[in-house]
């Protein structure tokens, strides 16, 4: 039986999903959201719909915003590009322990998420539909864990390095596994993070490496223009 491109993405989310699980994080962490466990049918569609064969360009995120891939199951998920432009959509499950102030409510969920609204909503602007975009590109995210310190967003670069450096190592072989999939060109960082990341995992490998602007709101750059920025960095790089 020949296994396909999206086998291989979802036996390897599988298995970083179960590593992550059995790791603990201490305060201020009070909650720790695994998207891949809750919101799994979501994400297995996400992958075997659009993890088809070779990609030239992967897009890579830091891990899942409150109101994104944490109640969605797809990188920089927010509600309406998932459901409208990718197509996807379904139940969505509960994490073991909810944190009250960042509830799950999957696709019930009111809140939109600014950094994937910008994100896919250029996608949809230069490509019209999904499958155009995915013909040649992905986007993955880095980290699948979300975490909480009560309402606040904790990013993993915040994490003290004890509890960080067995994180990266199972993020680390899952983004190599991934690359080797889909054995891309290029991989694009969204964000100074994410590049750093991908640039240490991935060291050696005949690839290209860079990156485009975050979306995030907090970002005053971001706010000026995001779509543009990126669109112009893409273009520099001699990827668009």
């Amino acid at each position: 039986m020949t296994t396909t491109t999206a086998d291989s993405l979802i036996a390897a989310a599988r298995a970083l999903s179960d590593t992550l699980d059995a790791m603990r994080f201490a305060a201020p962490v009070s909650h720790v959201y695994n998207p891949l466990d809750y919101a799994w049918p979501i994400h297995e569609g996400y992958l075997r719909r659009y993890a088809a064969g070779r990609k030239r360009i992967v897009f890579l995120g830091m891990n899942p915003g409150p109101f994104g891939m944490a109640q969605t199951g797809v990188p920089f998920g927010e509600i309406d590009a998932v459901r409208d432009w990718l197509g996807l959509a379904g139940p969505v499950g509960k994490p073991a322990v909810e944190n009250p102030k960042r509830p799950v409510e999957g696709f019930d969920c009111a809140r939109s998420e600014v950094s994937g609204r910008r994100l896919w909503g250029l996608f949809r602007e230069r490509f019209g539909t999904a499958e155009a975009f995915f013909d040649e590109h992905f986007v993955a995210n880095y980290c699948p864990l979300a975490f909480f310190d009560g309402g606040r967003n904790v990013t993993p670069d915040k994490l003290p390095a004890a509890e960080a450096q067995p994180l990266l190592a199972a993020c680390d072989e899952h983004l190599r596994r991934m690359i080797d999939a889909l054995a891309p060109d290029w991989v694009i960082g969204i964000g100074a993070w994410a590049e750093a990341r991908a640039a240490a995992a991935l060291d050696g490998r005949k690839l290209r490496i860079g990156r485009v602007l975050h979306p995030s709101p907090a970002s005053p750059a971001a706010n000026r223009g995001w779509s543009e920025a990126a669109s112009r960095q893409l273009a520099e790089l001699g990827i668009w």
